[in-house]
C-alpha cells in the first residue's frame, strides 16, 4: 500500500460506524459507540482515510469510506499545565503494518503540542507488544502498573513521555 494515498483529517460523524468497527475488531472489550459521539469536534480525534480504495473498497476489513484506522486524544488541565492522553488508537487488521499508527500518532501528539501540554499518557494492555514498541519509539516510558485496569482482570501499563519544548 502507498502510505502517501492515506490522508489524515478529523473525524466527522460520517466516520462513526468505521471507527466503531474496527474498535470492534481491535479489542476484546471495545468502546461503546457513544463514546466516540462525544469526541466529535476534538482537534485529537481523527481517521485515517485510504483514498486509493475508493467507494468499492479491496480490503476486507476497511469501510466503504476508506476509513482505516483512528486515534483519540485530548488534553485536561492539570496544575496550570495542561496533560495530554491518548486514549485509543486502532488500524483495520488488514492494514496492520503499513505505518498507519504511526501516522495516526504523530499527528496526534503535534496537535497535543500545540495546545500546550507538557505531557502525554496513555494506558496499553501489559502484552501489547506491537503497541507497546510502537510508544516506546516515540518516547513513552513505562510510569506504572495498574492490575486489573481491564474488565477482564488484564493489567494495564501507564505510559509517559515529555512533549518537546
Amino acid at each position: 500500500m502507498n502510505t502517501d494515498a492515506v490522508e489524515l483529517r478529523p473525524a466527522t460523524q460520517a466516520d462513526l460506524l468505521s471507527v466503531y468497527r474496527i474498535e470492534k475488531a481491535s479489542f476484546p472489550q471495545p468502546w461503546p459507540f457513544s463514546a466516540f459521539e462525544d469526541f466529535l469536534g476534538e482537534p485529537g480525534f481523527l481517521v485515517a482515510v485510504d483514498g486509493s480504495t475508493g467507494p468499492k473498497t479491496r480490503y476486507r476489513d476497511a469501510s466503504a469510506d476508506g476509513v482505516v484506522g483512528y486515534v483519540v486524544a485530548d488534553s485536561v488541565p492539570n496544575h496550570g499545565r495542561a496533560i495530554g492522553h491518548v486514549k485509543d488508537l486502532a488500524v483495520s487488521p488488514d492494514r496492520r503494518g503499513e505505518r498507519v499508527a504511526t501516522r495516526l500518532l504523530s499527528r496526534a501528539l503535534s496537535i497535543l503540542g500545540r495546545e500546550g501540554v507538557g505531557w502525554v499518557k496513555l494506558e496499553v494492555r501489559e502484552d501489547n507488544d506491537p503497541a507497546i514498541a510502537l510508544y516506546r519509539a516515540f518516547g513513552f516510558e513505562p510510569r506504572r502498573r495498574i492490575p486489573g485496569y481491564y474488565a477482564d482482570g488484564e493489567t494495564a501499563l501507564v505510559m509517559v513521555r515529555a512533549t518537546e519544548a
